[in-house]
């Protein structure tokens, strides 16, 4: 709406990216604020409250009456705040918001499942969840190849040229980035705002990349691809702020929190970002807690597989420092400090080429 104002009514200051995107961030901001606390109350008075595993440690059970679903009430401010300032001809930001929206609606199916607690709705099946994560991709994938023609080179970290052009083995890639984040975040989102930050994190550093590329200038400065990304950034921003507004009442001790339908959807849109930034590899780096996390349930369950013995106390790996009597406050600030150093880091290397 915005950026047709701009349009209309021939007001510069809306054509750029970088003020609709700061617009986008505080509406986004703004929605959240507004509904969550709304939400909270709702969910408490219907008993929509979070599942704890039975696996988990001794001490989450004081976290049963928590409500859950959060993540409808970010998404949809995203949404929103998205629709009102991106520029609707860009295909890429239309790709970001059809991410949005496709694993939403996965994790709010598992979400509502758990709820109900019924025996027809105990949660999705794990094969069900990745079919419906992986069919949700192979759309998205198919979008950016057929419909915006999205380029299918390789690129690797601190290379200025691509390796090659992928071709169709593009959506294997494409898939498999997007699935595995989605999955790697919900893994993550075990401890109060744990998730969170490292989240906003790699949205800001990939929002860096994005907009440099989108910038025919920028790109050519730092010896980067150039395409016409940018609008992308807008949505980025808008998701930023609403996971600062859900941060406000998931932060320790957690008040609600964001279930599948929000970790589902923010990994999945980050594995977006980083198909379009042609960051894939360097997502390894940027989402450095998420691949943790998830490195240490693919130990763990090898390990007792192969040799009937456990690496660590509990994984994911939050719950072995939760098991090492690790005050929960401590684990989620130093996860959080790695995952702002490690970014740090994988922007520095956009100079390095």
């Amino acid at each position: 709406m915005l950026y047709w104002l701009h349009e209309l009514l021939n007001i510069h200051i809306l054509g750029y990216i970088s003020i609709r995107a700061g617009i986008s961030f505080f509406l986004a901001l703004i929605l959240t604020l507004i509904f969550l606390p709304i939400f909270i109350r709702w969910a408490q008075r219907t008993s929509s409250v979070q599942p704890i595993n039975e696996w988990a440690p001794e001490r989450h059970q004081e976290k049963a009456s928590t409500p859950t679903m959060g993540g409808i009430v970010f998404i949809t401010s995203t949404i929103i705040a998205s629709l009102l300032t991106i520029k609707f001809s860009n295909l890429y930001a239309v790709g970001g918001i059809l991410t949005l929206v496709l694993f939403t609606l996965i994790g709010f199916q598992d979400d509502f499942a758990k709820i109900r607690k019924s025996e027809n709705l105990a949660g999705l099946k794990a094969r069900t969840k990745l079919a419906l994560q992986v069919f949700a991709a192979l759309l998205i994938s198919f979008f950016l190849c057929f419909v915006a023609d999205f380029n299918t080179d390789f690129y690797l970290p601190f290379l200025k040229n691509p390796l090659f052009n992928m071709g169709a083995f593009a959506l294997i890639l494409w898939i498999t980035a997007i699935v595995a984040t989605s999955n790697a975040v919900n893994l993550t989102d075990g401890l109060d705002g744990l998730a969170s930050v490292p989240s906003i994190v790699a949205l800001f550093t990939l929002s860096i990349i994005i907009y440099a590329i989108g910038h025919i200038k920028i790109s050519a400065y730092l010896l980067l691809p150039h395409f016409n990304i940018g609008e992308v950034v807008i949505i980025a921003s808008a998701l930023s702020g609403a996971l600062f507004a859900f941060l406000w009442h998931n932060c320790h001790p957690a008040e609600v929190f964001m279930g599948d339908s929000g970790s589902l959807a923010i990994g999945a849109f980050l594995g977006y970002l980083a198909i379009v930034s042609k960051s894939e590899i360097l997502l390894i780096l940027i989402g450095s807690i998420f691949v943790i996390e998830t490195l240490s349930v693919i130990l763990q369950v090898g390990s007792f597989k192969l040799r009937k013995k456990r690496i660590f106390l509990m994984a994911p790996i939050h719950h072995h420092f939760e098991m090492k009597n690790w005050a929960e406050s401590k684990i989620i600030v130093r996860f959080w400090i790695i995952a702002i150093l490690s970014n740090l880091i994988a922007l520095i290397s956009l100079k390095i080429r």
